[in-house]
């Protein structure tokens, strides 16, 4: 009797270290595919700031150019009107 249960005891250990380390691999997994995550939408938020950025600098600069050439046309005008 006393081997028998020594025997289900042990069986008992080893499914629970089994279980201890299937639990750490998910454990590890889950955190890695939480990095992974978080890195993309890093990423993806650089990608549409940089665009946003880009577009605004592409509008000053055409609004500079037009406003420049407004003002030059005007002054030619009255310089030669």
């Amino acid at each position: 009797m006393a081997t028998r249960m020594r025997q289900s005891l042990q069986d008992f250990e080893e499914k629970f270290r089994r279980d201890m380390e299937h639990e750490n691999r998910k454990s590890q997994r889950l955190q890695r595919h939480v990095r992974i995550r978080s890195r993309n939408r890093n990423i993806e938020r650089q990608k549409k700031m940089g665009s946003f950025r880009f577009w605004m600098l592409v509008l000053a600069l055409v609004g500079t150019a037009v406003g420049v050439t407004a003002a030059m046309f005007e002054t030619l005008y009255l310089l030669l009107g």
